[in-house]
């Protein structure tokens, strides 16, 4: 009866690379570099309108190698980081607050509404002429940008919780804090990580913009500083470190969604 029981617990525990659709991916990137490759080799040959992946490896590592991608990153890491945090704590907080108190829900909706419809072009210029072009400024432009969907689907997650749950576990004595962290969180953590995802696409739009309009240092400075050489290379590095970047993050909320949502990991097999 052990036996039976590990080949099931083995095969859900087998490394991601022995799946066959880690396969699939890793050969839909490796394609798609070939023929990226390929393409501006010997189709589109002046570098002026396309970079390869071999001319941004390079660039890449001249950069890596002087140390100013290092400072680069790791302001533009500290701006993203910080800004999300807090969206993800406010986000959280004030989604609850809208989804249990109907004052609340009527007072902040609109605003909510309004705010998350303005583009973050609009509003990241305002942001920076008042705070000024340090690290802080931009901490404020991803936050603006990355707690709304944090509050549309903590709020949208409460919601949609069965109220027959709710009133079940009422009825056997749990308290209010533990039909929140028995009912209502397990029942919103779909929509939690599904906003998370759309937080942190929306926090590195944020970033950028918010660097292109006044910076120091930071990504989207260097893609500023590509822009105005007409450096492909350099501005490929900035938009490839952005794209991984996010995958990376994009991935690790997958992870989580595993380990806090298996039932969703055994349908996608």
């Amino acid at each position: 009866m052990s036996e039976r029981n590990a080949r099931p617990q083995s095969k859900t525990a087998r490394a991601p690379w022995r799946h066959p659709l880690f396969w699939t991916s890793a050969a839909s990137i490796v394609a798609g570099l070939l023929l990226w490759e390929l393409a501006g080799r010997f189709i589109v040959k002046k570098a002026l309108f396309l970079t390869t992946p071999s001319q941004i490896v390079f660039e890449m590592w001249r950069l890596t190698a002087s140390g100013q991608l290092q400072k680069h990153l790791y302001v533009s890491g500290i701006e993203f980081g910080i800004g999300l945090a807090i969206a993800i704590v406010l986000g959280i907080g004030i989604g609850f607050l809208m989804a249990t108190n109907k004052y609340a829900k009527r007072a902040l909706g609109p605003w909510v509404s309004a705010l998350y419809a303005t583009p973050t072009v609009a509003i990241s210029p305002l942001i920076i002429l008042w705070a000024g072009i340090d690290v802080w400024s931009k901490v404020i432009v991803v936050v603006v940008n990355a707690v709304f969907p944090m509050i549309i689907n903590t709020e949208a997650g409460l919601r949609s919780t069965d109220r027959q749950l709710i009133e079940a576990a009422r009825c056997f004595g749990a308290s209010q804090s533990q039909v929140f962290w028995k009912v209502l969180l397990p029942s919103a953590t779909p929509f939690l990580l599904a906003g998370l995802k759309l937080a942190i696409g929306r926090g590195l739009v944020a970033v950028v913009v918010a660097e292109l309009f006044g910076s120091r240092a930071g990504l989207g400075f260097l893609l500023a500083q590509a822009s105005d050489a007409f450096n492909m290379p350099l501005l490929f590095v900035s938009v490839t470190i952005l794209a991984v970047t996010g995958m990376a993050l994009t991935g690790l909320i997958g992870g989580m969604e595993r380990v806090f949502l298996p039932w969703r990991a055994k349908a996608d097999e």
